[in-house]
């Protein structure tokens, strides 16, 4: 079946969230959804997340499921949020909990912050199968940019996170801790071996030098033939060697330290203190 997808740019972080609905039917699924932060006041909005809700109530849908492709390090999720208004189960990747462990020891989480994927409805593991409705959802555990980092294959249409990009662009970086240019190389491969119609749904775009528009959507064709780091069959030591000289080069995200510590709680905040106020910690010389 061919999902009907609606898109939502999200211009503060370059983030694409999707809404993907079952053609036959009124159920549909949110994909890698943001909640707007601003670092300097530390507060939060909902705008991005209100729009989407808005699309869902005007075109009369339920919401099935609330995926995320892997725990962010450039946006914070909406998830909880999402799911108070619309209802609907929050999934991830059963690696979770690798990524649980390491950032819960990074920013000296203690023994309270459950490293078990509990903050989340469903945890996926590869080969997993859902359904939006009529629609059938296949799962591909497609790490490299991090362990935990899954590929939704919902009908005709894939959705890769950070995994791809648009194919003048590229793939994902991966020198965060857990990330292998290795395991994202045979993530790549796999994701390239669906049909050539297949429409890949990127999660960033961020305009290639001489494109004047950002785009999202492409085909497993048109990245065979045009991904400018993975394109044309590249061979694997050719791959990783310029990805991680590539890596070795690049700064941290500007919003690696808020969204990590709320997306591997399926973007809950951490619990507040006695007060009812809420903080977030900066670790020093850890990432």
């Amino acid at each position: 079946m061919k999902p009907l997808v609606k898109s939502f740019f999200d211009n503060a972080t370059n983030t694409i969230s999707y809404v993907v609905r079952d053609p036959k039917g009124a159920q549909c699924a949110i994909v890698d959804s943001v909640l707007d932060f601003d670092y300097s006041s530390g507060r939060t909005d909902t705008a991005s997340a209100d729009a989407i809700i808005d699309y869902i109530n005007a075109e009369n849908l339920t919401v099935a499921w609330i995926l995320e492709t892997h725990v962010h390090a450039d946006h914070l999720s909406a998830a909880p949020y999402l799911q108070d208004k619309l209802d609907g189960k929050i999934g991830i990747g059963a690696n979770i909990t690798t990524v649980q462990d390491t950032f819960g020891k990074i920013f000296n989480e203690g023994t309270e912050f459950q490293r078990d994927g509990s903050q989340f409805n469903a945890l996926f593991k590869d080969g997993d199968s859902f359904h939006i409705g009529q629609l059938r959802a296949d799962v591909m555990h497609t790490p490299g940019h991090t362990p935990a980092c899954m590929t939704y294959v919902i009908g005709d249409a894939a959705f890769v996170g950070d995994t791809l990009f648009m194919p003048d662009f590229g793939t994902a970086r991966c020198d965060f801790p857990g990330g292998s240019a290795s395991d994202l190389y045979d993530s790549v491969q796999r994701i390239l071996a669906l049909p050539d119609e297949t429409r890949i749904f990127v999660g960033h775009d961020y305009k290639a030098p001489g494109r004047e528009e950002f785009a999202w959507e492409s085909t497993v064709g048109e990245q065979k033939a045009k991904n400018v780091h993975v394109g044309g069959a590249k061979a694997r030591a050719e791959f990783v060697e310029m990805r991680e000289t590539r890596d070795a080069t690049l700064g941290m995200p500007k919003l690696i330290v808020p969204s990590l510590q709320v997306n591997m709680r399926a973007g809950n905040m951490p619990e507040p203190d006695d007060k009812g106020d809420v903080f977030l910690k900066v670790p020093v010389n850890k990432l």
